[in-house]
């Protein structure tokens, strides 16, 4: 499934190519980082593959509507929730959910979200891939106090997007999002309205993330541990399946993961290609569907896919299947299960058209960054942007309001894959290694994956807001070791 065309492509041919993997493709391992904890031969918790059912997570109600805004209450607090089947698991959560509930905002309307820290540690909310002033973006340093609160103000004057809310308190954040501190935020506008695509109970978000338990079904944390995370959790149910009708379904997977990348395909078992019709990145829609086999996702990302199970005989099963490590590949290869039923009534389409990109603006400023990292066996555990850790006092980028850049960053480690996230600003991919990018990766994006050696151009429009915000790698475990800087906008 996943050719080799696809892995230089995607830079996997500078990691270790290990066994074939579940969906007949190559099964590539590569290193997290330097402070990985040992491996453990196999996941402490005996699950049965595609036992338990997907379930959605629940869609949080306003407390109050006014003629322009919609008012929500999120408390933060610990829970416990049976995620593996039969045990209970202590949690950190928004409202006790895990997964997190949540909020549909829409473009152009005021979304105004109250969150009250009923935790014992400082926290932190960062709408991720929101266009927000900086009292509302929610910083690493700008925390909620043990017993306090804090409202966010979202405009969402921007287009429709799957977008989410997760912690960002620095130096705590990696944690508290691995033990559930985050939700979905899912912009919708009248323009994706009128396209005619799947909607209702055939939209359904897939959040990703993997976990580490001990036989107590304890959830176990080490910083920067990418090996032991084998248990591959879907809207917070581990290797779940889902019944589809004979129709078209739109799916929005986010990685919610720390660490972990996925290289994800739809397979029968056999080596024949399932192409999937991708929709959507980071920022929203695409200019055209883009039919492709495989979907990527680093952390932080999001994609937004179609598949019509119409062309599939009713009873046949499909794996979306992983072919990237780290950890074994009965474990980690397998994502989650669609179990195909009859063929229903189905009004959606996947017009040709699906946004208009505008025309890419004439940049005036160039900049490089370079991401390093603390290789593994050297003993130390930082990381780095162009050579420092992060440092809260420090304008590491000066730029000027409603200036247009291109930003080049090179992923310099010799065996750690990072990825770069820039708030505040959504950018365009110029050029992957030289070249253009594929259409996946043609539209809107706050999240951008490097393989070990891989650069990327960037193009950067700041017309919003003015401001210090940061740009960071998105393996947030990186991000919490340092590989973190600040930009300010004036």
């Amino acid at each position: 499934m996943l050719t080799r065309r696809h892995a230089i492509r995607l830079g996997l041919t500078t990691g270790a190519v290990g066994a074939v993997g579940a969906a007949g493709g190559l099964f590539t391992t590569l290193t997290a980082g330097g402070a990985a904890a040992a491996p453990r031969a196999a996941a402490p918790a005996e699950v049965e593959p595609f036992s338990v059912p997907l379930t959605v997570p629940p869609v949080l109600a306003p407390y109050r509507r006014t003629r322009n805004a919609d008012h929500y209450l999120v408390t933060m607090r610990r829970a416990s929730a049976e995620i593996l089947p039969g045990t209970r698991t202590d949690v950190l959560t928004y409202n006790g959910t895990f997964t997190g509930p949540t909020i549909h905002a829409r473009t152009g309307r005021r979304t105004v979200v109250r969150h009250v820290n009923a935790l014992d540690m400082p926290t932190s909310v960062h709408l991720h891939g929101g266009n927000n002033p900086v009292a509302h973006d929610g910083g690493m340093m700008d925390t909620i106090a043990p017993g306090r609160s804090r409202t966010y103000v979202y405009e969402n004057r921007q287009p429709g997007a799957t977008l989410w809310m997760h912690d960002h308190a620095h130096h705590m954040e990696s944690e508290h999002v691995y033990r559930g501190l985050s939700g979905l935020y899912l912009l919708r506008d009248p323009a994706e309205d009128q396209l005619g695509l799947p909607s209702g109970k055939y939209d359904i978000p897939l959040v990703l993330r993997d976990a580490d338990f001990d036989d107590n079904a304890a959830m176990v944390y080490t910083m920067d541990d990418s090996e032991n995370r084998t248990t591959i959790l879907v809207n917070g149910r581990p290797w779940p399946y889902l019944r589809v009708e004979g129709r078209k379904y739109r799916f929005r997977l986010v990685n919610s993961c720390n660490l972990r990348i996925f290289v994800l395909a739809l397979s029968d078992g056999s080596a024949t290609q399932h192409p999937v019709q991708q929709i959507g990145t980071d920022g929203g829609l695409l200019a055209a569907p883009a039919e492709t086999p495989v979907l990527v996702l680093s952390p932080g990302e999001r994609v937004d896919f179609v598949v019509d199970f119409s062309k599939y005989a009713p009873g046949t099963r499909l794996t979306l299947a992983n072919m990237l490590g780290p950890g074994p590949s009965e474990l980690v290869g397998q994502v989650m299960r669609f179990d195909i039923g009859e063929p229903t009534r189905d009004r959606s389409r996947v017009p040709a058209a699906l946004a208009a990109l505008p025309a890419l603006p004439t940049p005036t400023v160039e900049r490089s960054f370079d991401l390093t990292m603390d290789e593994p066996g050297s003993g130390g555990h930082q990381a780095y942007i162009n050579g420092r850790t992060f440092d809260a006092d420090r304008i590491d980028t000066h730029v000027a309001w409603g200036s247009t850049e291109v930003w080049t960053v090179t992923n310099k480690s010799l065996t750690i894959p990072h990825n770069f996230h820039t708030h505040l600003v959504q950018f365009r991919i110029l050029e992957r290694d030289g070249r253009p990018p594929e259409p996946a990766e043609a539209g809107w994006k706050d999240t951008v994956l490097l393989f070990p050696g891989q650069t990327a151009k960037l193009l950067l429009t700041f017309d919003s807001h003015r401001g210090v915000y940061p740009y960071h790698c998105h393996m947030i475990d990186h991000s919490a070791m340092g590989m973190m800087a600040q930009m300010k906008i004036s």
